[in-house]
């Protein structure tokens, strides 16, 4: 494995109390992996048997509903811990990780999980405020798909990917990683078509730019408004 250097995790919420030497400590028992995007790191039910933190890339985390379909159910950027499997109390992995772009992973083997959260101060508490914050952010997206209308969780789903990845660009606020129109599809349980709709009417009125992987929002007010079922469109 090649030499890691500490500041990789100083100041991620986990490592964020450490100093120097415990960093160190934690690099040494780490393995480190680029994935080409598109790649799974792991699959939902199989064994948890390592846990991750992402450095560079962007993930889509894919749960399987009983009927057989695949949702998107959220996004994780870099510096977020993931695949954390051990504080769920559970062996298998709860869903799918899918690189959304080439990505850097770190992973260490699941033995480890209860010596870092007892030696290690503060990786504990962000490990399950992390846990927490997904949980909800999970919540609301099925709450979305049970009780939304259509075009109002196709905007919902854009404005999170802006929200969490947005940089801004001289046309808009550009979502960072690839998005085709088939993962916004399976992000709000709608069809293809319906997305591909939904996107043309938008680009018409100003209110985003999309190509074949990539989406600008050039109007994040108006696109909000849709989201909060209160759009303002003539």
């Amino acid at each position: 494995m090649p030499k890691l250097d500490e500041s990789l995790l100083t100041g991620l919420p986990p490592f964020s109390r450490l100093g120097r030497a415990q960093i160190r400590e934690i690099l040494y028992q780490a393995a480190v992996r680029r994935y080409d995007a598109e790649t799974a790191i792991f699959r939902e039910g199989h064994e948890a048997d390592r846990f991750f933190l992402l450095l560079d890339g962007y993930l889509r985390v894919i749960r399987t509903t009983p009927g057989g379909d695949q949702i998107i159910v959220l996004h994780i950027s870099p510096g977020q811990l993931f695949g954390i499997a051990p504080a769920l109390q559970r062996e298998t992995y709860p869903a799918t990780a899918m690189t959304a772009a080439e990505s850097i992973v770190l992973s260490w083997p699941v033995r480890l999980w209860p010596v870092f959260t007892e030696r290690y101060d503060g990786f504990a508490s962000e490990s399950y405020r992390t846990l927490g914050a997904r949980l909800g952010q999970i919540q609301q997206t099925l709450t979305e798909l049970a009780t939304q209308a259509v075009e109002r969780r196709v905007a919902a789903a854009v404005l999170r990917m802006v929200n969490q990845s947005g940089r801004k660009t001289d046309r808009g606020i550009e979502i960072a990683f690839p998005v085709t129109r088939q993962n916004i599809s399976d992000m709000t349980g709608t069809t293809l078509h319906t997305v591909s709709r939904l996107l043309s009417g938008w680009q018409r009125d100003g209110i985003v730019e999309s190509s074949r992987r990539h989406i600008v929002v050039t109007d994040p007010h108006r696109l909000m408004l849709i989201s909060t079922d209160q759009d303002d469109r003539p």
